[in-house]
């Protein structure tokens, strides 16, 4: 009688208390294995020493890898709520390629009927990026940027190959600057979002656990 080989499990990282409380509060039903929320903690040094803390745990060395929350909009016509599914992150260390973009943005259209989805390239940065900055990284191709998700993703494959993704919710954008998330209407919207995107994040995971055709 041969055994099922137990679940790959999903470490889901962010970085900030209202993204962590978010994710707590949200639909946790459907998970297709075991699941780890990790606040990291703000900034890239903080979110690498958290994950590679974490994959260093012998039960979460095989996770897939996810890193969410908020990021800032760097393109025109961009609104809070939106959501940004990275097709890479990149910093000034490196990029790293995302898996399973088209099934992410397939559940989140589905979970999210009407909000807009954007992909593309997700930049790192140190500090919090306004004004000018936004339009110089738009120059090199990236649609939005937040201080964690490249350095979590980095992270995480350096520690081993595995999954990885990133999926933001849009808190600010060029025309929409929030100056304190959850004081204002586009970071109460923000939150709302991404209270409601996990069951994308399981459905995503799951599709990792299926057999390649």
């Amino acid at each position: 009688m041969s055994t099922q080989p137990a679940p790959a499990p999903l470490l889901i990282a962010c970085a900030l208390g209202i993204e962590h409380l978010a994710l707590r509060t949200g639909d946790h039903g459907g998970a297709g294995g075991p699941v780890t929320f990790v606040r990291t903690g703000m900034g890239p040094r903080a979110a690498e020493r958290s994950v590679t803390g974490y994959l260093s745990e012998p039960h979460l060395a095989e996770s897939a890898v996810l890193a969410t929350g908020f990021c800032a909009g760097l393109a025109p016509g961009m609104h809070p709520g939106d959501l940004v599914v990275a097709e890479e992150t990149r910093d000034p260390r490196g990029s790293v390629a995302c898996v399973g973009t088209e099934r992410l943005v397939k559940e989140l259209v589905r979970l999210l009927p009407g909000r807009t989805v954007h992909t593309g390239p997700l930049t790192g940065s140190d500090h919090v990026v306004r004004g000018p900055e936004r339009s110089q990284l738009l120059a090199t191709g990236a649609i939005a940027v937040d201080m964690e998700s490249a350095a979590t993703l980095l992270s995480a494959v350096r520690v081993g190959e595995r999954p990885v993704a990133a999926v933001r919710v849009v808190v600010d954008a060029p025309e929409h600057e929030l100056v304190r998330i959850g004081t204002l209407r586009g970071g109460i919207s923000a939150f709302r979002v991404l209270r409601s995107v996990l069951p994308a994040f399981f459905e995503w995971h799951r599709s990792l656990l299926l057999p390649r055709r």
